[in-house]
């Protein structure tokens, strides 16, 4: 194939995901029309751009048939992630016009990765329209946009499967839940949405406006972190509010796949035999208990309820990648506020809306540092590593070796670049972990009572391209951006 040629199944297919994008406006200009709030031209304006960039990319492109290539798939993952940023920014720059572009592309890039990091602040004077556009890109950005077109994408003639393959998290790789790929993407947005919608419904029954149930139901379910108000969650000073975010976030922190088969087969039994599962609750929930104990003992809170309510909703927040607060965790004790940021490096799970590592290869990881102290011990020995009773092969787990080095080097040498330009090694140390594991609010200057507003420029792109990094989980960016991808 010549070598223009070959990217026109790329283009094809990414007019029709910024089609569909463009589209996805609707819903916040349909509430802008309700509520009669003042951010109507932003949509009207933002949704011709985008349609009409997507409608003239697809049309362009429309008589070609050819097959999109694996490697393709990597360069089309990485052109949607990083081009659909910019058309959700229009509505913010329209509607916001002393915004500059790099906090809007931020804000945007945090919203579609689920970071929930923000530059923004006047959040309760916002176009409750706004503050929707802004959250409903965590909902998008939650599964994977990609897996929305996947979807839609064989009634249009396109095949998918590459894109699926490569955007889809470890599990679902080799897991084929349903007979067809186009069934399976269709099922996992059926029971995310279903979550969705369950955990609006629980918020407004709980004591949310409905605009604010909503906004906040796609924020948890996405495990974003964009709020209406500057206060975050502390803003509705709620133990009832606060127990369904907790529940529902420990819901999106689990793989979806596992949410769809106990609703397939109408058991719970399936949540038993996720390894994941059982050590995502059990880590989480005892560290609930562990801060909780600490931060009475040391004297932050006088009574232990009050305690366990501030630990819990923080800590399941922080380590789910939520990003929510209700106080201001960084005038707690160091110790506290690093041990939820570190969770947030690890719990949550394969094929979760969840950043971080993920809770799989952290348990893989484990058993092989144990595998190799037994090794020392018996050095002729043949020790497995199993997961779910399965022998795992040695390449997998030379990939997830592989994927923990560059982890560690991306945050060290992102790290460092922070620190260059004059931050401090703790506001930006923290920084770059909670934005490669999207986790939102970070520690020193960026903590939850302040926004990234306080970064430069340099360091507002620093972050977005951390952001990017963590959501397409490292190997697919570096695999572009290597020499080696543009060989023949």
């Amino acid at each position: 194939m010549p070598k223009r040629r070959r990217f026109i199944p790329i283009l094809k297919i990414l007019g029709i995901v910024i089609l569909v994008f463009g589209l996805s406006m609707l819903l916040p200009l349909i509430i802008s029309l309700i509520l009669g709030d003042d951010a109507q031209r932003a949509y009207d304006h933002a949704f011709l751009v985008t349609v009409g960039a997507g409608s003239l990319l697809w049309l362009a492109t429309f008589k070609n048939q050819d097959e999109l290539r694996y490697r393709d798939g990597f360069l089309l993952v990485v052109l949607i992630w990083t081009i659909l940023p910019i058309f959700a920014a229009l509505p913010l720059l329209i509607y916001l016009p002393d915004l500059s572009f790099t906090d809007a592309y931020f804000e945007t890039m945090s919203g579609l990765t689920t970071t929930g990091a923000t530059t923004l602040s006047g959040l309760d004077n916002l176009a409750p329209s706004i503050n929707l556009w802004r959250t409903q890109m965590h909902l998008i950005g939650g599964m994977g946009v990609i897996v929305l077109v996947v979807a839609v994408l064989p009634l249009l003639g396109v095949g998918g499967r590459q894109m699926f393959k490569i955007e889809s998290p470890t599990p679902m790789k080799d897991t084929k839940l349903t007979p067809r790929m186009a069934e399976t993407a269709k099922g996992l947005w059926v029971v995310y949405l279903f979550l969705t919608l369950a955990c609006f419904v629980a918020f407004w029954v709980g004591g949310m406006g409905w605009v604010d149930a909503l906004i906040h139901a796609f924020t948890v379910m996405g495990l974003g972190g964009f709020s209406s108000h500057d206060a975050s969650f502390g803003h509705f000073n709620s133990v009832t509010l606060e127990a369904i975010a907790m529940v529902f976030a420990l819901v999106a922190g689990m793989n979806f796949a596992t949410h769809f088969l106990v609703l397939r087969h109408r058991s719970f039994k399936v949540y038993g035999n996720d390894p994941e599962v059982r050590w995502f609750l059990f880590i989480v929930l005892g560290s609930c208990l562990a801060l909780a104990i600490y931060l009475w003992a040391k004297g932050v809170y006088l009574d232990f309820p009050s305690a366990l309510r501030y630990a819990s909703f923080n800590t399941i927040s922080i380590a789910t990648s939520l990003g929510l607060a209700n106080q201001d965790f960084n005038a707690w004790p160091y110790f506290a506020a690093l041990w939820m940021l570190f969770l947030g490096s690890f719990s949550p799970s394969a094929g979760s809306t969840g950043g971080g590592i993920k809770m799989m290869r952290a348990l893989l990881l484990y058993q092989q540092l144990h595998r190799e102290l037994a090794r020392l011990i018996h050095p002729n020995a043949e020790i497995p590593i199993k997961l779910r009773g399965a022998a795992v092969p040695d390449k997998i787990m030379y990939a997830v070796l592989a994927f923990f080095f560059i982890y560690v080097a991306s945050i060290v040498i992102l790290g460092f670049l922070l620190t260059m330009t004059g931050l401090d090694a703790f506001t930006a140390f923290t920084a770059i972990v909670a934005t490669i594991n999207s986790t939102g609010p970070g520690l020193g200057q960026v903590g939850p009572a302040t926004t990234y507003a306080i970064l430069t420029d340099f360091q507002t792109w620093i972050c977005t391209f951390s952001m990017l990094l963590g959501r397409l989980e490292l190997f697919t960016l570096l695999v572009v951006i290597s020499p080696v991808f543009w060989r023949k």
